[in-house]
């Protein structure tokens, strides 16, 4: 019985992040974006916070925190995965810079594909698996949906207007649906979570990372820093999830390090978005 809940979790996760995508896609127009790709500064930081501080960060907690070894490599696996695609929403309740946003959201899409492949075989122990393996879902799942999306805001903003409403629905159920399948088949691991240090864990990263990043963007406009710092408290969850459901073997419980890194960062993101909202 369990497989099947698994394999339903499975099938649900790939639509809720390629559906993610693909409404990011849709909203994501290149003009809006080129405003912060032309800022070496914003993308230097970027790149940086998103792929050197982050997965270096994600990795140290491991070390200072004797988790057991599936809890660290759930840990690592969101360090390298920075941005959820509900960012823009969160942004704009920080009064953060939208424009930014969308430059932010596809850069760290981009390099999400690229980095992880490379990067999780040499970071991360105890998941053997090849760079092929990792980038395979993070091509189909992210880069493709997110690319089709943009091809239809560019061929036709009016079909993309009508149709990302639709998607934004769709996705919506299956994020509840994810969430549902989810907690059946790790809700018991998730129980046994805290007397592993997995919770101090996360908390420790998110909170260093978004507060450090928001202080340390120096030369940045404070709306442009707002943007880096609620991009840094969100992850790719289904970035994060590829490399886990793509291994032939793996514990259980690096997932539900994953799942249990979602719960955080959307409390974390939420109260930081609305501390910045409250001082903007």
């Amino acid at each position: 019985m369990n497989d099947i809940w698994l394999t339903l979790l499975k099938i649900s996760l790939v639509i809720f992040m390629a559906g993610n995508l693909l409404e990011m896609g849709l909203k994501l127009n290149p003009q809006d974006a080129l405003k912060g790709l032309k800022d070496i500064r914003f993308i230097s930081y970027t790149l940086l916070w998103g792929f050197v501080v982050g997965p270096a960060l994600a990795y140290a907690v491991t070390l200072v925190i004797p988790l057991a070894e599936p809890y660290a490599i759930g840990m690592i696996l969101m360090g390298m995965t920075p941005c959820a695609p509900f960012l823009p929403m969160l942004v704009n309740r920080a009064k953060g810079d939208l424009g930014y946003t969308a430059a932010f959201m596809l850069l760290t899409a981009v390099f999400t594909i690229i980095f992880m492949p490379f990067a999780v075989p040499v970071m991360v122990k105890g998941l053997t698996i090849t760079a092929w393996a990792i980038a395979k879902p993070l091509i189909i799942v992210i880069l493709i949906p997110l690319v089709i999306g943009m091809l239809i805001l560019r061929l036709s903003p009016n079909a993309a207007g009508k149709v990302q409403p639709v998607v934004k629905k769709i996705t919506l159920v299956f994020t509840v649906f994810t969430l549902f399948f989810c907690f059946v088949v790790y809700g018991k691991g998730l129980l046994g979570v805290p007397g592993e240090l997995a919770v101090l864990a996360q908390l420790i990263f998110f909170i260093i990372l978004t507060s450090m990043s928001f202080w340390f963007s120096y030369g940045l406009q404070r709306n442009q820093k707002v943007v880096i710092s609620i991009g840094l408290a969100t992850r790719n969850i289904g970035a994060a999830f590829a490399p886990l459901m793509s291994a032939s073997t793996i514990d259980q419980r690096a997932t539900v390090m994953v799942f249990l890194g979602f719960i955080i960062m959307v409390l974390v993101a939420m109260v930081a978005a609305r501390l910045f909202g409250r001082n903007a």
